[in-house]
């Protein structure tokens, strides 16, 4: 397996210790504008650029939420049927505001414009948020609920049922507790063993084209705080990281 692709935006990364230099292609996106939560027209141009030469496969960390909609950009690259599977404390298919690609709607996006994309999977989003998903998505959206989490067989038995294709995952650790980890965003109650107890599952699907992970914590100015969250992000994405690559080895 390649090193994970690491995007530096808010300069997070450079105080975690998950991934050690050397170990992990890292892209300076610090200097990009018009990419913050809304992504410009020279913000995405300047994305894709960066990652023109980098396929989909592997594992890529993309910062904190507000840069999720990389995923889009990310499986634009597939040229085959697939499916997503996405855990997030959001369903992030809001609809289009400011006629930008957001953090909030680029599910949404993917749906309407990527050909090959044959179903979603949504893992652990609030009641409230499902409740919001306009009606013309449902056939194509599958939400997988709290009560549904606690039971593996089932959750082995839905993966069976629903995906069929190679399959895309995208973990926001918003969807974690706070216990497991610090986001900029409102937070789930999925334990960090919950979330590995299900992607263990998971990577056992015939095939994984990638994977993404964001969530991370914001940069502030109180240091004794910012310390503490760093220590808790880089611990669950050290956990995320070697059980990705553990199970994919098989």
């Amino acid at each position: 397996m390649t090193n994970p692709v690491v995007f530096d935006f808010s300069g997070v990364y450079e105080q975690e210790s998950f991934c050690s230099p050397g170990a992990c292609t890292w892209l300076d996106c610090t200097h990009l504008t018009g990419t913050d939560c809304y992504c410009d027209s020279e913000g995405q141009k300047a994305i894709r650029e960066l990652i023109a030469d980098i396929p989909p496969d592997g594992i890529h960390f993309i910062d904190n939420g507000n840069y999720h909609y990389i995923t889009k950009f990310w499986t634009d690259k597939i040229r085959e049927p697939w499916s997503l599977v996405l855990f997030d404390e959001h369903t992030d298919m809001q609809a289009d505001m400011f006629g930008m690609l957001s953090c909030g709607d680029w599910v949404k996006e993917v749906i309407d414009t990527n050909p090959f994309l044959k179903s979603v999977v949504i893992v652990g989003a609030s009641d409230r948020l499902i409740s919001q998903v306009p009606e013309e998505y449902a056939s194509r959206v599958h939400f997988y609920g709290e009560n549904e989490i606690r039971q593996q067989t089932v959750w082995q038995e839905f993966c069976r049922e629903r995906i069929a294709e190679p399959i895309y995952i995208s973990i926001d650790k918003d969807v974690l507790r706070r216990d497991d980890a610090a986001t900029n965003w409102d937070q789930g109650s999925m334990p960090l063993w919950g979330l590995e107890m299900l992607l263990r599952s998971l990577l056992q699907h015939d095939r994984v084209i990638g994977i993404d992970i964001c969530g991370e914590c914001p940069v502030t100015s109180d240091i004794i705080k910012e310390e503490a969250e760093i220590a808790l992000d880089s611990h669950a994405n050290a956990e995320l990281l070697t059980l990705i690559r553990d199970s994919l080895r098989k």
